[in-house]
């Protein structure tokens, strides 16, 4: 009887030591939140529309819609698992109910990694689309995400831009941009500013915000506002909110006049660059916000 109690007290205790290991290993693998936050996917999780993880394919998670066109697109490491990789290519789908649709504010969000393709002064000059939400006919959609030369020569300068088109109750549209200057030109006066962010070549955490409320949209790049404050504000600051003209389907790495065979401009190309984890919120996020997505996601989180 003694070795029948010696053996069950024995077994239980190695229990509980087993259930104290696995408790200290657990808690040993933990990670600390980033700014309240555990995960990329839970900031601003009720405001997420579309979400596109790029991890060897194209479906857009929240609708689960794969894309209705394909062009030269494959997939490589990327910040978070894999991402696309576009050699002069895209991924073009099909209306997608929740992006129809608008509170009047909008953030995309996305990592990217381009080159300038202009390195001499007389070379051709294209834009890199990164994201867009199409209007039919037009080459600049409702929203839109890309990067461009404007005249610079260095692999590593891109100039990153966000373009917005809104319908007006005429069925006219109300449109303008935010824009990085990566230095001071000699026109720009005291409201100018500019950010040497040079970000091309390399992987970057690139945001287009619009503030309906205000008529306000802006850049931010790794977190950091980068947007030339002079054009940031519209219709005098007064509300503009954003109404879509529709149908408005999404495009990674090209405008739809390139999607549709109607392109005859040449600075309008597909994108040769990569691109992972793309979001579209259906509000202007906070500073804090995004800061903590840029950061979550950098930690592959």
């Amino acid at each position: 009887m003694k070795t029948n109690k010696f053996l069950v007290s024995a077994f239980a205790l190695s229990i509980a030591f087993a259930a104290f290991t696995s408790c200290s290993d657990d808690e040993d693998n933990s990670l600390p939140p980033i700014g309240g936050y555990n995960s990329a996917d839970e900031v601003a999780a009720s405001s997420l529309k579309a979400y596109w993880p790029l991890n060897g394919d194209g479906i857009e998670s929240k609708s689960n819609t794969s894309p209705s066109s394909t062009v030269a697109t494959t997939y490589v490491a990327g910040i978070k698992g894999q991402a696309a990789n576009f050699n002069s290519g895209y991924m073009a789908y099909p209306s997608i109910t929740a992006l129809n649709t608008t509170s009047g504010s909008a953030t995309i969000t996305c990592w990217a990694k381009i080159s300038n393709t202009k390195l001499v002064a007389g070379g051709p000059s294209n834009i890199s689309p990164i994201f867009s939400l199409t209007r039919t006919g037009e080459p600049f959609g409702n929203l839109n995400l890309i990067g461009e030369t404007h005249g610079l020569t260095s692999s590593d300068s891109i100039q990153v831009k966000g373009i917005f088109r809104i319908k007006k109750p005429d069925g006219t549209d109300f449109g303008g941009d935010a824009v990085n200057m990566l230095k001071q030109e000699s026109w720009m006066d005291a409201t100018h500013t500019w950010n040497a962010n040079k970000i091309g070549g390399q992987w970057a955490h690139i945001v287009y915000w619009y503030d309906g409320p205000t008529a306000t949209n802006r850049i931010y790049v790794n977190g950091v506002k980068i947007s030339n404050s002079a054009w940031e504000v519209r219709n005098n600051g007064d509300a503009f909110l954003l109404n879509h003209f529709t149908p408005t389907r999404p495009v990674i790495g090209a405008l739809e006049t390139v999607v549709t065979g109607a392109n005859t401009d040449a600075w309008n190309a597909a994108l040769k660059g990569q691109v992972d984890e793309v979001r579209v919120y259906d509000k202007a996020l906070t500073p804090a916000e995004i800061g903590a997505l840029y950061e979550l996601e950098k930690a592959g989180r």
